[in-house]
């Protein structure tokens, strides 16, 4: 239970840098660039809301490194269902190919790993 408080806060910390980073492109299209910079810092504020406190309590019993590799499986999964469903991008076997190799970076960074009690 422990592992999982950072890792639901990093999901909710991507799905606002996934919106922040990429949501300007298709609601805020015809908008000045200004525009879609402050409201992007606007949506990143509550990223930052929740991914610090989440790698703060990860980093109590994860290392860095798999911190990261956890970060960026949440990101890469939360990305490509925001492309699919939210910006009607096509899937394309090349999420697939992304995953596999994210789960050997998972596998090689987690071999080993026990919670600490």
């Amino acid at each position: 239970m422990r592992l999982m408080a950072p890792i639901f806060m990093l999901v909710g910390s991507n799905l606002f840098m996934t919106y922040a980073w990429y949501g300007h492109l298709k609601d805020l299209k015809g908008k000045a660039v200004l525009i879609a910079i402050v409201a992007s810092w606007a949506v990143a504020f509550f990223e930052y809301c929740l991914q610090v406190p989440a790698n703060r309590i990860g980093f109590q019993f994860l290392s860095l490194a798999q911190l990261k590799v956890i970060q960026e499986i949440i990101t890469m999964t939360v990305f490509a269902v925001f492309c699919i469903v939210y910006m009607k991008q096509s899937l394309k076997l090349d999420f697939l190919w992304a995953g596999l190799c994210l789960l050997a970076a998972a596998y090689f960074m987690f071999r080993g790993f026990t919670l600490p009690s």
